[in-house]
């Protein structure tokens, strides 16, 4: 027996060859399944462009449905804040008694915390009415004095704001019925707030008791090889809503502290209830710190004259200065990073989209998504300051093999 050499492998035909190319060296649609007649620039953006309207398709439906249940959303919401900011106060009471015991004291605590609060603002207003009417009447005199002198470019006399008290007089009047259907409704509404706390507080009890529980039970209904995944996913999304959270409560109690404090110095009338304003204003990005500064401009106007008004207005916005470069950076530290840009839009987005609420949620929860986002993407080596990206672009291009034939 004799050994046989090989047979050759026969050479693809020219018409097959053919057969994969056109002229001009593009690829054959009707081989490739893709069409590479149209510029690469525009398949990239078609591609883009499918997957960015896939995307905001889910957008849009999240937002639909949590429409459809924002009682429940809102709840939910306010729940996980309840969890986040007790959560540390819980642990250390559940050292030394049962775990519900420490849930029960920690809700009693704030509880008391809260009514507290608002029970001195009422004692307050009540003690002080009598010499902030007269206070007002004072300070409103004045302004009208200062804008009948002809100090400003305009001058404004008493008759015309008398005929102007008239006009909103006569339009309460011929608007009674419309205001008592939106008074109506805004009964209702304090109903519904009255109830998405109540369950609040009722979900949070739960948060704060088995939480840990709850979130094993949700992890053993998922596949074994998404787990891990949503345990990454979990644990960065709560350290930066837990963070984000307390440290935002601390900012405002402090705040609240040094308004109350300027405004006693300053000798404001109801220093109490403007420090309270200041407390929540906090917790509004962008928009509280400074609606609360000119409540506060305006009462130390009417009842101290104009110089008072300026000084709580810099001393408001010396505490806001504080709070954004020494507060924000010590207490809630890199658990959220978030450009002032990104903030701005986040919070203008909310308030479009849900008033004073998307307002308030707006940033907690973009902070979240970027966190989530950060934990589970892969960077590429970073650029230095240098680097020219379009020339980078060129040399991978240039070095790139080019196809075979």
């Amino acid at each position: 027996m004799t050994d046989e050499a090989p047979a050759p492998r026969p050479r693809a035909s020219a018409v097959s060859t053919a057969g994969r190319r056109v002229a001009g060296g593009r690829r054959n649609p009707s081989v490739t399944g893709v069409d590479e007649t149209a510029p690469r620039w525009l398949r990239q953006a078609a591609g883009v462009s499918w997957r960015l309207l896939v995307l905001v398709a889910a957008i849009s439906l999240v937002f639909v449905a949590t429409a459809r249940v924002q009682l429940v959303f809102v709840a939910v919401f306010l729940a996980f804040v309840i969890a986040a900011v007790l959560r540390p106060l819980v642990e250390l009471m559940a050292k030394v008694m049962p775990r519900p015991l420490a849930t029960a004291l920690s809700l009693l605590v704030a509880l008391l915390f809260v009514a507290g609060m608002f029970t001195y603002v009422g004692y307050s207003i009540a003690n002080q009415w009598n010499d902030l009417s007269e206070q007002f009447e004072t300070g409103i005199r004045q302004i009208t004095d200062y804008l009948e002198s002809g100090s400003l470019p305009f001058v404004i006399t008493s008759e015309q704001i008398a005929q102007w008290l008239d006009m909103a007089l006569t339009w309460i009047q011929e608007h009674a019925g419309d205001l008592a259907g939106q008074a109506a409704a805004s009964a209702g509404s304090v109903v519904i707030a009255f109830t998405a706390i109540a369950l609040a507080v009722f979900c949070s009890i739960f948060f704060l008791a088995r939480g840990a529980q709850m979130w094993t039970w949700f992890l053993n209904q998922l596949p074994a090889r998404a787990r891990s995944t949503w345990v990454v996913v979990g644990e960065a999304g709560w350290y930066t809503f837990s963070g984000y959270t307390r440290g935002t409560v601390i900012i405002a109690i402090i705040d609240g502290l040094l308004a109350f404090v300027v405004l006693s110095i300053v000798g404001v009338p109801l220093a109490a209830p403007l420090s309270v304003l200041v407390f929540i204003g906090a917790f509004i990005p962008l928009i509280g710190a400074p609606a609360s500064m000119i409540v506060a401009m305006i009462v130390a106007l009417a009842a101290n004259g104009f110089w008072s008004a300026v000084v709580v207005g810099i001393a408001i916005a010396l505490i806001g200065q504080l709070e954004g470069h020494v507060l924000q950076p010590l207490i809630m530290g890199k658990q959220v990073s978030l450009h002032p840009v990104v903030v701005a839009l986040a919070v203008t987005t909310g308030t479009l989209v849900a008033g004073i609420l998307g307002a308030v949620i707006a940033v907690p929860l973009v902070s979240v998504a970027w966190t989530v986002f950060s934990r589970l993407r892969t960077l590429d080596p970073p650029m230095s300051d240098e680097e020219d990206p379009a020339v980078d672009a060129d040399d991978d291009q240039a070095s790139a093999p080019a196809d075979a034939t």
